[in-house]
């Protein structure tokens, strides 16, 4: 059996899995509250705003690891297994969740999750090296990325709709088993990569194959992937690592705080978070699609990755920059703030499939994955320390805060052009 655009049915399941990944992620933050939210996570264990930036902490800690580990474990079994492990992992993580009884044990479970579902990050982008052209690649992550945001627009009315009618602790075991049957079609379906695959046609292996880079054609299972010390010697990895320490705390922000913004600044309930925050989401992936098309066109129109991938970059910032300005000038309803948030989501979106790319222009096989994951840890670095400040400055005004992400926007944008003065395969 052959099957036509069998790199799109790979994309596809893991544009899968990043939707589950994020309503597993989601829960906690949508399902906390506060005091004064019946039945809420924070009410039932007799947990504070401090006690959830602990937590979200301790799974930025694990993400981060994970992010690191991940990368060399996908680098070291592939990304049929690395997914499988990944993944199993942290639906069994999510699940668990339903039996906390305190700040220890959902501490613990959340530490779990952050290190099995950063292997998603890592996983997509080793697999899209894998399975697309170079000028696919950025909407093939494009499309990976907008799982993420799907999984956003998703989880607040689903979450809200299974806590109203079940509670969290059944809502926690039907989130977590979505992950452990994503298992089943993924490894029937990715049977191999596209060298060996039974059901890849002949004219879709040469199409792969023909675009991609001299060093990705020559790359096999045995050939070794460079240490990190190696990937770092090469000024162009420094790129992704300081554009994504810059970059990351805009999304994560968002993800992490905006149901606790709503909660504080605006009274809001579960049922009422749930109709307002997907929104931003739809933003996102409309960016996360958008980003990835564009680039692609430049690229083929210039045949040159260098101008696809800082073009594309620098429109999402010039947009993410001017929707956080507008967060702190005009936000004064919460219908005018989730409007704003989807601004700047699409932008970050838009430009951050683009630089979760560059590992696999810069290098090929299995060095991708280590630089993707390495990027993803040092990034999560600077949302950790941003999710202990949050609270504290919050005490006063959440408005310091979008201040001071909007200046890592240019930060972020800055080191990409300065660090990777020409884009394109450093081997």
């Amino acid at each position: 059996m052959k099957v036509k655009g069998l790199r799109w049915f790979i994309i596809g399941l893991i544009f899968l899995a990043t939707v589950i990944n994020y309503i597993d992620r989601s829960a906690l933050s949508i399902m906390w509250g506060n005091e004064n939210v019946e039945g809420s996570i924070s009410k039932s264990l007799g947990l504070t705003k401090n006690d959830y930036s602990l937590i979200l902490n301790i799974f930025m800690v694990a993400y981060a690891l994970g992010q690191l580990f991940s990368g060399k474990l996908f680098d070291k079994v592939g990304t049929r297994i690395g997914y499988v492990i990944s993944i199993g992992v942290w639906g069994l993580s999510s699940f668990m969740h339903s039996t906390v009884r305190g700040l220890f044990s959902i501490a613990f479970f959340r530490s779990t999750l952050g290190l099995s579902e950063a292997g998603n990050w890592p996983g997509g982008v080793k697999s899209n090296a894998e399975w697309f052209p170079i000028k696919e690649r950025a909407i093939a992550q494009g499309l990976f990325n907008a799982g993420a945001s799907i999984g956003s627009v998703i989880a607040p009315p689903f979450i809200a709709t299974l806590f109203v009618a079940f509670g969290w602790r059944t809502t926690f075991m039907v989130v977590g088993s979505f992950g452990i049957l994503w298992i089943i079609p993924w490894l029937l379906i990715n049977k191999a990569g596209p060298r060996k695959h039974p059901w890849i046609t002949k004219e879709e292996q040469d199409y792969i194959s023909s675009g991609q880079s001299v060093a990705d054609q020559n790359a096999t299972e045995e050939t070794k992937g460079l240490s990190l010390t190696e990937i770092l010697s090469h000024k162009e990895s420094w790129a992704i690592v300081v554009g994504r320490f810059f970059l990351e705390p805009i999304w994560w922000l968002f993800v992490g705080w905006m149901p606790i913004y709503l909660f504080d600044v605006y009274g809001f309930n579960v049922k009422e978070v749930g109709m307002f925050a997907w929104v931003p989401y739809v933003g996102a992936a409309l960016g996360s699609i958008s980003g990835g098309y564009v680039s692609g066109k430049i690229i083929s129109k210039t045949n040159s990755i260098n101008k696809g991938r800082k073009v594309t970059i620098l429109i999402g910032g010039v947009i993410m920059l001017a929707g956080l300005i507008a967060t702190v000038l005009f936000a004064d309803s919460a219908e005018v703030f989730v409007s704003i948030v989807f601004i700047v989501l699409f932008g970050f979106q838009f430009a951050i499939g683009n630089v979760q790319t560059l590992p696999s222009d810069l290098f090929s096989g299995k060095s991708v994955g280590s630089l993707a994951g390495l990027g993803g840890m040092i990034g999560v670095f600077s949302v950790i320390i941003m999710n202990f400040l949050v609270p504290i400055i919050a005490e006063v005004s959440y408005t310091p805060v979008f201040i001071a992400i909007a200046i890592f926007v240019p930060l972020g944008v800055g080191a990409i052009y300065f660090f990777a003065k020409d884009i394109k395969s450093v081997e």
